[in-house]
């Protein structure tokens, strides 16, 4: 019982002292970060980024052809088909 709550006691200490360690690691770089420029926000740079590459998608999706849910599913029962038909001939052979 005695090594057991040893063992606890250790364990819970070293926790603590990562615990600490971690955090002053933390506020050594919070406090060590440099000021952002003022008017270089980030966010607007990426939705700036954001605005540009919708822009060039939008007449890619124009330009796909819109094909109806029966027309693919007939295809793939159609291929369906044809691998049926293929893996009977080879039975046959």
């Amino acid at each position: 019982m005695r090594r057991l709550l040893t063992w606890l006691l250790v364990t819970v200490g070293i926790g603590a002292i990562v615990r600490r360690l971690r955090r002053r690691r933390e506020s050594a770089l919070v406090e060590s970060a440099p000021p952002a420029a003022v008017g270089d926000d980030p966010a607007d740079e990426l939705r700036r980024k954001l605005a540009d590459s919708r822009m060039e998608e939008a007449p890619e999706a124009a330009v796909q052809t819109e094909e109806t849910v029966e027309d693919r599913r007939a295809d793939v029962h159609e291929q369906g088909r044809a691998a049926l038909d293929d893996m009977r001939d080879s039975e046959k052979e």
